[in-house]
């Protein structure tokens, strides 16, 4: 395996980190190492990355909000997008970002240029290319709602524009091909005025900050809401407030939160999850899925 990595590490710029341990890069803050662990800035070294797909596995990571590594590690080459990926600007009456953009950087930026309707990200932990790819929304927007196309490169190392239509956008997933890899999205945009925008970016902020546990070792909403219901209601209903595995609990602020409170494995925070699931089966005849992504064996 590492001979393979040595030989992609000769064809490319960027520097691979070898062993790298993947608590560094996830909100978590926990988790075991990956085999390989790069940050890239041109797309030739990732069409160059792509062309070893048969060799290697690779997963593409943002700012690791919405990820958890298991301890065992992840036997492959970890991607993150670096800074040629983090541009925002308006062309050809398009937004576009790169797919590398924080959520809360695209917010700020709609909100000093005057554009509505972008106000959302403000509460969204994480990068554009993962908000794509999963359909991030909060407070009834979702990133499909002004978006025009993403360009990606795709598993046979080919530049597309993909539209809106064949994305099959959907509640939390697309039908963006596991190893493509998203550069960036173009949205449709309108004006409005700053007042109202900033007054909305308020709202969020405080809301978030009110009924989420941010301060703490978290990852976002862990479950995916089930149709017509509330993830964060049915775990509530079920008991599960507070409930610990390890050192990682079921938060008390928002009960679809899982914290990890210090010391807990990846182990912990995923067993936690299995008790929190069989438990809302057991009760509601409901079962939850991850929202968070969980890599490694």
């Amino acid at each position: 395996m590492n001979d393979i990595f040595y030989e992609i590490q000769s064809k490319i710029k960027d520097k691979i980190l070898f062993d790298y341990d993947m608590g560094n890069a996830t909100w978590f803050r926990t988790g075991g190492k990956a085999k390989g662990f790069v940050v890239i800035n041109n797309i030739e070294d990732l069409k160059t990355i792509i062309g070893f797909t048969e060799k290697i596995k690779f997963a593409v990571i943002g700012v690791g909000s919405n990820l958890l590594v298991r301890d065992s590690g992840y036997d492959g080459l970890i991607i993150k997008l670096g800074k040629n990926f983090n541009q925002i600007k308006i062309e050809n009456n398009l937004l576009s970002v790169g797919a590398g953009v924080l959520d809360l950087n695209l917010a700020k930026f709609a909100l000093k240029n005057s554009i509505k309707d972008f106000e959302f990200f403000t509460g969204i932990p994480g990068t554009i290319g993962g908000a794509v790819k999963m359909n991030a929304g909060c407070y009834g927007f979702q990133t499909s709602d002004n978006l025009k196309r993403i360009l990606l490169l795709n598993s046979k190392g080919e530049l597309k524009y993909i539209y809106l239509k064949e994305l099959k956008l959907k509640y939390r997933s697309s039908s963006i091909e596991q190893n493509s890899i998203i550069l960036q999205a173009d949205f449709n945009f309108e004006y409005s005025s700053y007042e109202e925008i900033l007054e909305k970016n308020i709202f969020i902020k405080s809301k978030r900050k009110e009924t989420q546990p941010i301060k703490e070792k978290t990852s976002g909403s862990t479950f995916k809401n089930p149709l017509n219901k509330f993830a964060a209601e049915l775990i509530e209903k079920s008991g599960c407030k507070g409930m610990k595995v390890g050192d990682a609990s079921i938060s008390y602020m928002h009960s679809n939160f899982i914290i990890n409170n210090g010391n807990a494995t990846a182990s912990d925070i995923e067993n936690l999850g299995k008790k929190v699931i069989n438990r809302v089966k057991e009760m509601h005849g409901v079962e939850l899925e991850w929202e968070i992504k969980i890599l490694g064996e």
